[in-house]
């Protein structure tokens, strides 16, 4: 599911599920607590979010598994997946998502939670959501707008395009390029520039940076979640699942 490591000062969560890390309730619950535990460890002075798998990330939502929930366990899951946002999005450290493969939907998700993203030269990032058929939820359209310029908002939001390279890193998605070779050190060694600093000081000006934005996260995701649910329970969007969870169980 994940594996937490310890490397000198810096914490290494290795997203390692089978499906490409697709997200599913075990992995919400794993990474709300691998948070809880990283920034409560004084010994961690900044945390590295990697995948296992060499070519994806993360893919988004676990559609296999989802696709069996009714309303009523779906809210209760997107609830969850909004608080595993909150814990990693105000990790009292540095976070460094290390995106070494494709990112896309739920998986660029994960991505925004961190300070800065490494992403490999040819890997893709982006969110689909409106593709699919959903809104973004209330807690992911607020990060995507403290990541994303203005500019670029159409384009990934109500475009639903998938960037690499360059592009990636023009429209926010993306701070830095790797290449393939030493794409690991590269991450650390920049993860490392943060985790140098003073830890309280760090602490308390990413928090005072990110607690407007987690408090409209906590305000309305509740509230707005019902229109993400008419969405994801609508029959066109209903029928797309059915037919990507068809072609995944194929292979």
């Amino acid at each position: 599911m994940i594996r937490l490591e310890r490397r000198g000062s810096i914490g290494v969560l290795t997203l390692d599920k089978a499906r490409g890390n697709a997200i599913d309730p075990p992995l919400v619950e794993a990474l709300i607590e691998a948070a809880r535990q990283l920034g409560g460890d004084g010994e961690v002075r900044g945390v590295l979010l990697a995948s296992a798998h060499p070519k994806l990330f993360s893919p988004g939502l676990d559609l296999v598994t989802l696709a069996e929930f009714d309303r009523p366990a779906m809210e209760r899951f997107m609830l969850r997946f909004a608080e595993m946002v909150w814990a990693l999005y105000v990790l009292p450290k540095p976070l460094l998502a290390a995106v070494s493969g494709h990112a896309i939907a739920g998986g660029c998700i994960l991505a925004l939670t961190a300070d800065w993203r490494v992403l490999l030269q040819g890997a893709q990032i982006g969110l689909n959501e409106v593709k699919v058929g959903v809104p973004l939820p209330w807690s992911v359209t607020v990060l995507l707008k403290a990541s994303v310029p203005p500019h670029a908002l159409p384009r990934v939001a109500l475009l639903g395009r998938n960037f690499t390279d360059e592009e990636a890193l023009g429209v926010g998605l993306a701070d830095e390029l790797a290449v393939a070779e030493g794409f690991r050190e590269t991450a650390v060694a920049r993860l490392e520039e943060f985790a140098e600093k003073d830890p309280a000081s760090f602490a308390g000006i990413k928090s005072a940076l990110r607690e407007a934005n987690l408090a409209s996260m906590r305000a309305e995701e509740s509230a707005r979640l019902g229109s993400w649910l008419e969405g994801w329970f609508s029959q066109a969007t209903q029928a797309r699942i059915r037919a990507t969870v068809a072609s995944i169980t194929k292979k």
